[in-house]
């Protein structure tokens, strides 16, 4: 319910988002598998967990602009990794917007803010 909450998709779709967000192994070894809970806010899920699972909910939906706000800011850099090659190798056509501190990036274009926006 947490990775598709309008109940959209058949299971074997959400196993595909699981493997390729790196998350297949921990929720195949839930006991309840697809039906176990997620707490309030992912509390029982690390950060970087979190972020990986929220990046599953994008793979599910497909859409065609991607807007990452500080989605690597708070993990540590293996899963910094998968977040970049996922989003490079299943977001090809779409657009992809990062908003990060950090500036390393695969990026087609960067644009940096030195001193913050000024009217």
């Amino acid at each position: 319910m947490n990775l598709d909450p309008l109940g959209m998709y058949p299971d074997h779709e959400i196993w595909e988002a699981l493997e390729k967000c790196q998350l297949k192994a921990i929720a195949g070894s839930l006991p309840k598998l697809l039906d176990s809970s997620v707490s309030d806010e992912g509390e029982n899920w690390s950060v970087g967990k979190r972020q990986l699972f929220c990046l599953g909910r994008v793979l599910l939906k497909r859409n065609k602009i991607l807007v990452l706000d500080e989605a690597t800011a708070s993990i540590d850099s293996a899963t910094d990794a998968i977040l970049q090659n996922t989003t490079r190798e299943e977001f090809p056509g779409c657009t992809v917007i990062t908003i990060a501190h950090r500036v390393p990036t695969d990026s087609d274009m960067v644009m940096v803010l030195s001193y913050g926006y000024s009217p």
